[in-house]
């Protein structure tokens, strides 16, 4: 699966998934999203972001997960 949306550098937010290089994390948008806030309050609180990224933010933690489940568990 590939991401069009979510950038990551080694010396940009200490190497965190961002989106399209902004200095908005992944893990923000998911955080914001678990804690009930709406699509449309995160673009509004976050203009630069659109409604894309927020699912690309999603189907990222979902490939995430999925490498996960290959993990034996002891």
């Amino acid at each position: 699966m590939s991401f069009t949306r979510i950038t990551r550098h080694q010396h940009w937010m200490h190497g965190a998934p961002c989106i399209r290089g902004l200095s908005i994390t992944v893990s923000e948008v998911l955080t914001k999203l678990a804690e009930g806030q709406t699509r449309s309050g995160i673009l509004s609180e976050s203009p630069d972001l659109t409604p894309e990224d927020i699912t690309e933010c999603l189907r990222f933690a979902a490939e995430v997960v999925r490498a996960f489940e290959w993990v034996p568990v002891e």
